[in-house]
């Protein structure tokens, strides 16, 4: 297994798979399969935590204390709510990692450009250290780095879909150009859509669907940490080059009659 850290400004992990909590049929179920995800860090919709009694957490209490929490926004459709939930996160929590999501469309939760920007701008004056959702486009990617974003978080297909890695040439030009952390965020099905994020060279993968919605999310929690790791070793390794024809896998040299 890899030694080679994640770090989010000043938050560090081992693990490179980052999971969320919903979708589960009871909380036990979702403790399993996070355990047997290896993840370190967790997203929690900060509607599922009762804000105004912080000692009454009901999913927290059942997850333990072992984890980093990342709080996201979801349900925001614009910058002014999600900028509120992530102050109310930092008061409740004292959290100041968030996944950033301001979300244009209800119908395929693709993020609102605009408000992205304007809410990550604020929160990252305001001392967040943001990860933001957002459309896998260089450009929005680029933006994002250069309001001050400890990552960027370019989804791989629709959120929930389990389309897989639609667009693997995007991603490549977002890594090519990045000086942070790439993590692909929605679209991972099966675990051999989170090995070929990785092998792409993505720094990490959240999901939720994927393990929450599968037949047995305790195995596919599992099926999903050693694809992460096995694809950040591929891509460490570095694969040989694809050829038309074949090579011989033993040398012909000095073979009799040669």
């Amino acid at each position: 297994m890899s030694s080679d850290k994640l770090v989010f400004g000043q938050f560090e992990f081992t693990s490179r798979l980052i999971v969320g909590t919903g979708k589960y049929k009871d909380y036990e179920e979702t403790r399993r399969a996070i355990e047997a995800s290896g993840a370190q860090l967790i997203t929690v919709a900060l509607r599922r935590i009762k804000l105004d009694n912080p000692n009454d957490k009901g999913l927290l209490d059942h997850i333990g204390k072992t984890y980093t929490l990342l709080p996201n926004t979801a349900g925001c459709y614009n910058a002014k709510e999600a900028v509120l939930t992530c102050q109310l996160a930092r008061e409740a929590l004292g959290s100041t990692l968030v996944k950033l999501e301001v979300i244009g469309d209800q119908k395929t939760l693709f993020p609102d450009n605009e408000e992205l920007l304007s809410a990550a701008k604020t929160l990252v004056a305001d001392g967040f250290t943001v990860l933001p959702y957002c459309i896998d486009d260089p450009i929005i990617c680029r933006k994002l780095e250069d309001l001050g974003c400890a990552a960027v978080m370019p989804l791989a297909a629709p959120i929930g879909s389990g389309l897989g890695i639609r667009n693997p040439y995007n991603l490549a030009i977002i890594l090519e150009q990045s000086n942070i952390p790439v993590i692909v965020d929605a679209g991972v099905g099966t675990a051999s859509d989170a090995a070929f994020a990785m092998e792409l060279g993505c720094h990490g993968i959240l999901m939720n669907t994927a393990i929450a919605g599968a037949e047995d999310p305790v195995k596919m929690a599992t099926a999903m940490r050693l694809a992460v790791q096995a694809g950040r070793l591929a891509f460490e390794a570095g694969r040989i080059p694809k050829k038309l024809y074949a090579t011989a896998s033993s040398p012909i040299e000095g073979m009799i009659g040669r």
